[in-house]
């Protein structure tokens, strides 16, 4: 891990061809909390690419919106979802459909962490 961050909306842990991000329980994503998270992007990932991993451990909700401005990142290579919770994995089905990247779903951290890196792997050689 080369950094992690506290925020007030969840923690943040940066490695060098992902990040993993745990939301607080109850929060709701906005497009204002949603430019937190792409400025660390920017200040981390200045141009390599990189897998957004959402981590949700805990229950919170996502204005779909967002993903739309998530999208735009260049050099987001990838956005995945870990959950075992179904309501949550149903949701994700449906912001799946607001992101123009690839997107997965998963049920174990580690599965996710697998297919960053491999996604991450094959952006670069597609340069």
């Amino acid at each position: 891990m080369i950094k992690a961050l506290n925020l007030e909306i969840g923690t943040v842990k940066i490695y060098k061809s992902y990040l993993i991000v745990e939301i607080n329980e109850g929060e709701t994503i906005t497009e204002t909390s949603n430019n937190i998270l792409i400025d660390i992007a920017d200040a981390y990932y200045p141009t390599k690419p990189f897998v957004y991993i959402s981590n949700r451990i805990n229950s919170y909700a996502v204005n779909p919106v967002v993903y739309t401005k998530t999208s735009q990142i260049p050099n987001l290579a990838g956005f995945s979802v870990v959950s075992s919770n179904n309501l949550s994995l149903n949701n994700a089905e449906v912001e799946k459909l607001f992101v123009n990247k690839p997107f997965e779903i998963f049920t174990d951290l580690n599965e996710a962490i697998i297919w960053a890196e491999n996604i991450v792997t094959n952006y670069n050689k597609s340069l």
